[in-house]
């Protein structure tokens, strides 16, 4: 189950619902301090706590503008306060269906709301008129009965008809199961409110980590479990780093009352040491800063330490740095390497818990300015460690560290700020957005892109190398014929997919640069250009599609669909000569108007693996062309290109 989109608000400083689509493995908040990232997270952690200890408060979370005006009308018409929308993946779906009798495909969605009385609402979408169709074909109903009763829209409509019917025995037993299912169930469609009882066990909870959640350098063991005794009918007694540190007793599978017993100090120590060992481990998988360290810990009492470390036993953790053979106090040193083990501390004892009633289910993880303290070099290293969490788990977190974004990912950016009168705004948008909040995107896009698209005043954005190398071969064909190449002034800029085409003019299209985009077609238009159109951040006219210079108007095309078919193939057959038993002609192909597409679907059909993951390199073709461009082109490929090459240049002048 995947977490797809967020609509948060009115809560906090989130004065009007913000809607968020989130990615399916990793989504990134940068903001400026105080811009509202925290804010987000909490607001999707009260939602759907996994510990389910966070919920929605009116005075804590109703913005306080507005809080007088919504406590009169709150008990009677209480707001929603989020807007959670999930889509089951592929396994979810077998299961359903094969329990429900459903057809559900993949891309199916459906939201839960959270009001601030922390109730919730369902939007949920099933037609049940193919499950009754397969109810009448095999609950042994005749012909007759069938004819009477097809008109049915819902289950309880064809129970309500099959009432007024005279059944023989069989039907009856049909008719009395779905009866009683439909009595049991309050809803009209009995099958959304089925299949949603079945998501919601598969409904992916949240845990939420911050700075706050660190372990202390020592705790007395004594206050602990007072605390913890007293928690049962306060829970506020447990502080964070009370919390944290019951959390690694727990992974030990040590009790309080065994902390307690001073005969047992050696085991406790071995238990403890075993776990702060086995986690320290867990990190250096990740942790390349310094690998020399590693977490002790003592137990032991200090009758001269100020309350309540002079009464009785304190557990002590310290770092340990074996190439200086030192120990420091866990909380004075290191403070990267503190946050990480404290992480994964929280984590795997959360984990501990929750797994121990399902232990398959997926997780959202919260994390809020996560390794902050961390080198630039260790906060990549923890980026590596995010992913490695993102394979099981989707993951959330807020940032202002450059060194914290993947600067090949910025399509898993969303920019966060507060905005005078408005109030924290979430937007994928990052054209439209401060520069102060952008500079961590602006840094993460490295210094050889920047230098790169910076070379000219004028550049021409592509989506991949497969394009610069035939817009320059075409270019200098056409200029040896006296005809119209692209000018020599302009900048050929690969950014490497269409979302990254976006991502670059909205960071850097402001910058008195001239741009002009060419991209792919795949037959409709693209929702986020459309925006960039609409918001006036790039002219329409600078935005140029591969089938406007193609034989086939308005179909989907590449920018190998300029060339002839017979050239492409010519290509296409000496690039993978060793590979091919025979060479592929135009004739196998099977029809359409993309000539990659129609390979990829000849290659499929018969078998042929060209590469592990399918279809074949596009770039290896080019790669050939570009090594040995043809002596002769015909001419509906001279003008294709030479067509685009005039538009270029005049909106590029």
């Amino acid at each position: 189950m995947i977490l797809t989109n967020v609509q948060l608000g009115p809560f906090r400083s989130i004065n009007t619902p913000q809607n968020c689509t989130i990615d399916p493995k990793v989504t990134v908040l940068v903001g400026m301090n105080e811009a509202g990232k925290t804010v987000f997270l909490q607001g999707i952690h009260k939602a759907c706590d996994a510990l389910d200890i966070e919920h929605y408060e009116v005075i804590e979370d109703y913005p306080r503008k507005d809080l007088t005006r919504y406590n009169k009308t709150h008990l009677e018409k209480p707001e929603n306060a989020i807007r959670l929308t999930y889509m089951p993946e592929q396994d979810d779906l077998d299961l359903i269906n094969k329990r429900h009798n459903t057809d559900l495909e993949l891309g199916f969605t459906y939201s839960i709301s959270t009001n601030y009385n922390n109730k919730r609402s369902i939007d949920i979408y099933i037609d049940e008129k193919p499950i009754i169709s397969k109810l009448l074909k095999s609950g042994n109903f005749t012909s007759d009965t069938v004819q009477l009763v097809k008109e049915a829209t819902t289950i309880k409509k064809l129970v309500a008809m099959l009432n007024d019917l005279d059944l023989n025995e069989s039907e009856q037993k049909t008719h009395e199961q779905l009866s009683a299912r439909t009595k049991s169930i309050a809803w009209d469609n009995i099958t959304q409110y089925e299949v949603f009882k079945s998501l919601d066990e598969l409904l992916p909870k949240t845990l939420y980590f911050s700075d706050y959640d660190i372990l202390p350098g020592k705790l007395n063991i004594k206050d602990l479990a007072r605390r913890h005794k007293l928690s049962e009918s306060d829970p506020s007694q447990l502080t964070p780093k009370h919390k944290s540190i019951l959390a690694l007793l727990r992974m030990a599978d040590v009790s309080i009352d065994e902390l307690s017993d001073t005969d047992g100090y050696e085991s406790l120590k071995a238990k403890i040491e075993g776990v702060s060992n086995s986690l320290t481990d867990q990190i250096m998988q990740f942790w390349k800063q310094n690998e020399n360290i590693e977490v002790v810990v003592d137990i032991q009492s200090d009758s001269k330490d100020e309350a309540p470390f002079n009464d009785g036993a304190n557990i002590y953790l310290r770092i340990k740095n074996s190439r200086h053979r030192v120990t420091t106090p866990f909380d004075k040193r290191s403070r990267g390497f503190i946050w990480f083990f404290s992480f994964l501390v929280w984590f795997d004892s959360v984990q501990y818990q929750f797994n121990a009633e399902d232990e398959d289910r997926k997780l959202i993880l919260l994390l809020d300015e996560p390794a902050l303290a961390l080198h630039a070099l260790a906060q990549s290293d923890f980026l590596t460690y995010i992913d490695h969490l993102s394979e099981n788990h989707q993951v959330i977190y807020t940032t202002h560290s450059p060194f914290m974004v993947h600067s090949d990912r910025l399509n898993q950016v969303r920019m966060v700020e507060d905005k005078d009168k408005i109030g924290t705004v979430i937007s994928e948008n990052l054209s439209g957005t401060d520069p102060r909040t952008v500079f961590p995107l602006q840094a993460a896009l490295g210094w050889d892109i920047a230098q790169n698209l910076f070379i000219s005043k004028r550049n021409l954005l592509v989506e991949g190398p497969s394009e610069l190398i035939y817009l320059k071969h075409l270019s200098s064909i056409l200029e040896a014929k006296n005809r119209t190449g692209l000018n020599e002034s302009i900048t050929i800029v690969p950014t490497g997919g269409l979302d990254k085409i976006i991502t670059f003019i909205a960071l850097l299209g402001a910058n008195n640069l001239n741009i002009a985009v060419l991209h792919d077609y795949d037959g409709k238009s693209n929702q986020k250009i459309d925006e960039m159109i609409k918001n006036r951040i790039i002219n329409p006219k600078s935005i140029k599609n591969t089938s406007m210079y193609t034989e086939h108007k308005d179909k989907p095309s590449d920018i190998e669909d300029l060339l002839s078919t017979k050239t492409y193939i010519d290509y296409f057959n000496k690039t993978f000569e060793k590979q091919l038993t025979d060479k592929i002609k135009i004739s196998d192909l099977p029809n359409g108007t993309r000539i990659v597409e129609r390979i990829n679907r000849y290659l499929k059909e018969k078998n042929i693996t060209l590469r592990p993951s399918g279809g074949f390199n596009h770039y290896l073709v080019a790669s050939t062309f570009g090594s040995n461009p043809p002596k002769t082109i015909d001419e509906n490929t001279l003008s294709n290109f030479e067509s685009l090459f005039k538009d270029i240049n005049s909106i590029l002048e």
